[in-house]
Formats: structure tokens, C-alpha cells, sequence
């Protein structure tokens, strides 16, 4: 075991173009691939507690269920990888899929549903590990647009997987939804063990087993407050319960990894203002993100008989975001290159303040379907500019050695953004109703300050984005001159 540095692109300094190129299409499918696991159920959701025979606050694990285990299989992914190598958890990620999802094709009832779901879950830490891989793999002059699209694979396979997923289960048994995803996560699989390398750039050292259940139990109880809250009740002693033990056990979570030799998240790494701002900044970006695939479905489907519904199926409802999925995937080069002549900050800040603007359109149009095409458009480029510029902001300030755990907290933080809006709106939807029928639904006001927060939430993004320090005069991914990264384990 040599403990000399491992430039990130030595390994790939001599990788013709056509091999960097199926590295790239391979990892980027594979985090389009577990993205749209996330959207995957939610043609199905009304009709869960019919399926499974459950009650519907039961069957809502089956989403909740895979919320808890992304974050917390996320961060702990990274930190594998950086240490047993970040190919081989990726393909541990994709197997994890691949069995969520056979389960979940072979569920008749409840628990098997819900296993599956934690499973599929688990997966999450493919994102973060591929725009690792990419750093320590590719040439400097393709990572920035690589893992632009990489980061932008979450919005992409959520925009794109909602119309693939009405499809499939307007038109065949819902468990096709999960032998199709069985599928490309097979396909996944099989180009990562073809054309993926092992990463030689390893830190090693020992799992920080207490870090990691401590990180976990204070993640579960942080979300599960978020996420069941208003079912529960938010002044209910469940819900403040979990509130005070997140505290309390995040708190001496934080105490323990600044005292431990191998930490599971290095908190010293994470302090530093560019990865602090950029993760606070994540947090309001997937804020700002979820707004977008919450509202527009559903003004799209409400019943004309409001008067601001559109009366759609899911699957139209769909298709009018999948251009944005389309307008991610595009923007990824654009993103790259003004990171590249103007610094990812000002990538982000540009990319916030379009997402603003996308949600105040939207708040004067919303009477017409290509109204809501439009929006997602010009929604979908702003997230893709923000999504491109984060890894280059995390990658420019951490070592080589701690890229996917850093990657990992990063993407961790827009999750958390992502569930807090959930909650937000649900509690601001059910709230500001009208009555059709008999039946209270949210009323067009209601969607509009949910548009509104939205907006708010850019505008934050856009604030805290300022806070990021000027770039340096460092290459393209190498860390700032203010973090020289520690010598790195190469194996």
C-alpha cells in the first residue's frame, strides 16, 4: 500500500475519446435509470391501498419508505466508495435496484411492497458515485459538461419517467412498472461491468460504523417528521418527538465525527464556505425543484369544472414535463461551458434566478397546456444549470480522495430541500381549498403561493449562491488552493 497522491485524471489521461464517451452515456443511464425509480409509483399511489388491500396512511410507505432509505444509503455510498473503490458500490447500487424491484414485480400485499421500495431506495448513491467516477476517470476538458449531465440525470429521469410510468400503467398490470425497471437496471448493470473502470483513487481506512448508524437515526427521524407531519399532525407528540431526537442525535452525531480518526462525513471538509454555501444553496434549489413536479400535474388534471383545472390524464400531465427532462439533458454543455469561463457560481446564480422566473410565468399562465410545456421548459433549463454547476463547486474544494462522499452530503442536501417542499405545500394545498361536488380540492390561489415559494426558494438559492467564495486559479475538478487535498491510498 503506497500513500503517494493519484492525480484524478491519470488514470484516464490516455482514454481515447470513443471510451471516455461510453463512460459518460453508461453512468449517465445509470442515474436516469434509478431516478425514475423515484417517480416510478406515482400513477399507481391512488390506487395502492386497492392493490395491496392496506389502508392508504399505510400505503404511503411505499413512498415514504424509499425517501428514508435514499438518504440514508446516500451518504454512506460515497463514503464507501471513497474507500473500497466507487465502481464496485456503484454496481452494489444497481444490484440493490435490480432486487427492489424484482420484489416489488413479485408484491401482492403490503410488506413485500414496502421492502422492495427501501430497496430500490438504497440505490440513490449512483448519482454521486458516477460524477466521481467521472472526476477520477476523464480528461479535464469532459468533466465539466459530464458531470453537468450526470448531476441533471435526477431531474431528467424524474421529468421523463412520470409520462413512461403513466404509460405502462394505464396500459398493462401495474407490476410491469417494476419489471421494467428490473430491466434497465439489468441493462444498467451490464455497461458498467463493460465499459466502467475502477477508479484507482481510494482513501481506505475503517467504516465509521457508529457515524454511519448515528447519521442514519438522525435522518430518519428529521424526514419522518417532514414527510408524515401533516398526517400526524405537526403540533402532535409523534411529530415534535422526532423533531427533538433529530436535533439531539444529529448534535452528537456532529461531536462524534469531529472527534473519530475516519470519519463517515468530514465535517472539517464540509465547513469550508464553499462546500457549506453550496450545500446551503442545494437545499433551496431542490426546494425550488419540487414545486415544479407537484403543481403542474396537478392543474393539469384537476377537473375543468373549476375553473383552472385542465381536465388531462397523467399521461398528458406527463408529457408536458417530459421536454424538460429533454431541456436538462441539453443544457448540460452550456452549463459546462459557462462554469468554465465564468465559474459555477455564476452558473448557479443564473440558473436560480431562471427557475424564479419559470415559477412567475407560470403564476400568470396556466390556462392552456402549452402554458405549462412552456414553464417546464424554462423550469427544466434553470434546474439543469443549477443541478451542472454543484459538482464543480464541491469538486473545486474537496480532495480527490472524499469526492463521492462529498457528492453524496451535496446531493443529500437537495433530497432534504426536495421533502421539505413536499411538506410545505401539502400543508399549503390543504389548507386554501374550494368546493366542487361535495369535495374540497385545492383552489387556484392555493397553487399559486405554493408557485409563489417556489420562486421564494430560487430567490433564497440565489442569495446564499452569492456567499460562494470568487474561484480560484485552480483546473478544471482540482481542489482549491486553500484545500490541497491529503495524500490519497492508491491501489
Amino acid at each position: 500500500m503506497s500513500h503517494t497522491p493519484a492525480p484524478p485524471t491519470a488514470v484516464a489521461g490516455g482514454d481515447s475519446p470513443p471510451r471516455a464517451n461510453a463512460v459518460v452515456a453508461v453512468l449517465a443511464f445509470a442515474g436516469i435509470v434509478v431516478s425514475l425509480m423515484q417517480t416510478l409509483v406515482i400513477p399507481i399511489v391512488p390506487e395502492l391501498p386497492k392493490l395491496l388491500d392496506a389502508p392508504a396512511s399505510d400505503t404511503a410507505w411505499a413512498v415514504t419508505a424509499t425517501l428514508l432509505a435514499a438518504a440514508v444509503a446516500t451518504p454512506v455510498m460515497g463514503r464507501l466508495g471513497d474507500m473500497y473503490g466507487k465502481r464496485r458500490m456503484l454496481l452494489v447500487s444497481v444490484v440493490l435496484l435490480i432486487g427492489g424491484s424484482v420484489t416489488c414485480g413479485l408484491s401482492e400485499s403490503l410488506v413485500p411492497m414496502v421492502v422492495g421500495r427501501v430497496l430500490q431506495g438504497l440505490a440513490s448513491g449512483v448519482i454521486p458515485l458516477g460524477i466521481s467516477i467521472m472526476r477520477d476517470e476523464l480528461p479535464a476538458e469532459r468533466l465539466g459538461s459530464a458531470t453537468a449531465l450526470m448531476s441533471a440525470s435526477l431531474g431528467i429521469g424524474g421529468a421523463l419517467g412520470l409520462p413512461a410510468a403513466a404509460l405502462i400503467a394505464d396500459n398493462f398490470d401495474w407490476h410491469m412498472l417494476f419489471w421494467t425497471s428490473a430491466a434497465m437496471g439489468v441493462v444498467a448493470l451490464i455497461c458498467v461491468l463493460l465499459f466502467v473502470p475502477e477508479s484507482r483513487v481510494r482513501t481506505g481506512g475503517r467504516f465509521d460504523v457508529v457515524g454511519g448508524v448515528g447519521m442514519a437515526a438522525g435522518l430518519v427521524c428529521l424526514l419522518l417528521a417532514i414527510s408524515k407531519g401533516a398526517d400526524w399532525g405537526w403540533g402532535s407528540g409523534t411529530t415534535v418527538g422526532l423533531f427533538v431526537a433529530a436535533v439531539v442525535i444529529l448534535l452528537v452525531w456532529g461531536w462524534w465525527e469531529l472527534r473519530t480518526t475516519e470519519p463517515l462525513v468530514d465535517l472539517r471538509t464540509t465547513a469550508r464556505r464553499q462546500v457549506l454555501v453550496t450545500n446551503l444553496a442545494s437545499i433551496a434549489v431542490g426546494f425550488a425543484m419540487f414545486a415544479m413536479s407537484l403543481v403542474l400535474p396537478q392543474l393539469l388534471q384537476l377537473p375543468a369544472g373549476t375553473g383552472y383545472g385542465l381536465g388531462r390524464s397523467m399521461l398528458v400531465a406527463g408529457l408536458c414535463l417530459a421536454p424538460s427532462g429533454l431541456v436538462m439533458m441539453a443544457t448540460a454543455p452550456v452549463s459546462a461551458a459557462i462554469s468554465r469561463t465564468r465559474g459555477p457560481k455564476v452558473t448557479l446564480m443564473i440558473g436560480v434566478l431562471v427557475v424564479a422566473a419559470g415559477y412567475g410565468l407560470n403564476i400568470v399562465l396556466m390556462s392552456e397546456v402549452w402554458h405549462f410545456i412552456l414553464v417546464a421548459c424554462v423550469i427544466g433549463t434553470g434546474i439543469g444549470f443549477a443541478y451542472g454547476s454543484m459538482p464543480a463547486l464541491i469538486m473545486g474544494a474537496v480532495p480527490a480522495s472524499e469526492t463521492a462522499a462529498a457528492n453524496s452530503l451535496n446531493t443529500l442536501m437537495r433530497s432534504l430541500g426536495t421533502s421539505t417542499a413536499s411538506a410545505v405545500a401539502g400543508v399549503i394545498l390543504a389548507q386554501m381549498t374550494t368546493d366542487l361536488g361535495g369535495y374540497a380540492l385545492p383552489s387556484e390561489n392555493a397553487f399559486k403561493v405554493v408557485l409563489a415559494v417556489g420562486a421564494g426558494a430560487a430567490l433564497l438559492a440565489f442569495a446564499v449562491a452569492s456567499f460562494i467564495p470568487k474561484p480560484d486559479t485552480s483546473g478544471p475538478g482540482e481542489p482549491a488552493a486553500e484545500s490541497a487535498p491529503e495524500p490519497a491510498t492508491v491501489k
